[in-house]
């Protein structure tokens, strides 16, 4: 399937047509979403974030969170690390045991007790450890045939920026792609995304570049490829209680008409399918457990009363839930007024960037070694 306005990604073997893929969120990207998503239109569709350390020694949940749907042909990973050692033999166990297509590496995340570690997006400051991390990757990668990208922010703050050099530290190393999220660490997922950025980026590297950050509306990806330059797009929050984003996507890459507006009863429709693919992989008690979080994005600016919503937000099986789906007025047309505005968490800036003692004195950290939190579960 070409795209009519833009090409495909083309990493090796990997083929991302059209090129468009799903950011790697915790707690929302297990194989139920990711399928869900995928039914609704091609691209490529990332696992949860999971720790390289928590991969190599055996760590049970980390194991855990790399399960697939079997219809999941192409398996995409996002792998977190602050040790070379720890993501090269993480990466390698990927590709050989899990027959990973594809590994992303997070140096976007915010989160304080990430960044406060060196990882996430405080990580790209210290460039030579940066150059060591995706070398180690991409080495072990190699070997499979699979291609290794980044994601990364733009800095640390607006007087720590990263951004063009970890793109010209990832083209050194190899990798296949970088993905620039246009924000810094400080500012969170706060204010608008800086797609100035991603374009100066797309001007200083020539692996190809994704574009991430406020991407609302199939348009809104239309519009960052032609403001930027980007070879694609990364979607986060813009698809959370709305998988159909990806069929709108997938429609204007190819220049078609983009206008999916459901009704209430089609939304519920699509929540039924997404708590079924959830009982599918985790059994019906977890399941439900998991789906409480999705229901304010699914009914984001329709008329349904808090009691309703309330009780749906607490349901324990299928049955219960379908039963109030079933209260739900499926004729009721899909509130215009949400278009093209945010989704998920937001919050304002941050005061300061928590990081180590010391980490801004310099910016080499060649030799540096962090401790690494096998349990760490974020994004970026």
């Amino acid at each position: 399937m070409a795209s009519a306005l833009y090409p495909a990604l083309s990493w090796g073997s990997l083929t991302v047509d059209p090129p468009v893929v799903l950011a790697p969120m915790a707690g929302i990207t297990n194989a139920a979403y990711r399928r869900l998503c995928a039914e609704q239109g091609a691209g490529l569709y990332v696992c949860e974030m999971i720790t390289s350390r928590g991969l190599v020694e055996g760590d049970a949940t980390t194991k855990a969170m790399l399960a697939f749907d079997e219809l999941e042909a192409t398996r995409s990973v996002q792998l977190y690390g602050t040790d070379p050692a720890y993501v090269g033999a993480a990466t390698r166990i990927l590709c050989e045991d899990y027959s990973v297509a594809h590994v992303d590496l997070n140096f976007g995340c915010p989160v304080p007790k990430v960044t406060r570690k060196g990882g996430g997006a405080a990580l790209p400051w210290k460039r030579g450890l940066l150059a060591r991390i995706v070398d180690a990757a991409v080495t072990a990668a190699g070997r499979y045939g699979v291609p290794v990208t980044i994601k990364t922010r733009m800095g640390i703050d607006p007087d720590h920026l990263t951004f063009l050099d970890a793109g010209r530290i990832a083209q050194e190393a190899g990798a296949a792609a970088i993905a620039l999220h246009g924000r810094t660490a400080i500012q969170g997922y706060s204010g608008t995304a800086d797609w100035d950025a991603i374009a100066q980026l797309v001007q200083t590297v020539d692996i190809p570049v994704l574009g991430n950050g406020d991407i609302w509306e199939a348009q809104d990806a239309l519009d960052m490829m032609r403001h930027t330059g980007a070879a694609g797009v990364v979607v986060g929050r813009g698809c959370l209680g709305r998988p159909w984003l990806f069929r709108d996507l997938a429609a204007a890459f190819a220049g078609e008409p983009v206008a999916t507006l459901p009704t209430l009863g089609e939304v519920a429709a699509m929540m039924r399918r997404h708590a079924e693919l959830l009982a599918l992989h985790m059994g019906e008690e977890r399941a439900c457990k998991e789906f409480r979080k999705h229901v304010s994005w699914y009914l984001k600016g329709f008329g349904v009363g808090g009691p309703l919503r309330h009780a749906l937000a607490l349901i324990t099986t299928l049955a219960e839930l379908d039963d109030l789906l079933g209260r739900l007025d499926p004729a009721q047309m899909f509130p215009r007024s949400e278009l093209g505005t945010p989704r998920g968490r937001q919050g304002g800036p941050r005061r300061s960037v928590a990081l180590p003692e010391g980490w801004l004195h310099d910016t080499d950290g060649g030799d540096l070694h962090l401790a690494e939190d096998p349990h760490e579960v974020s994004g970026g």
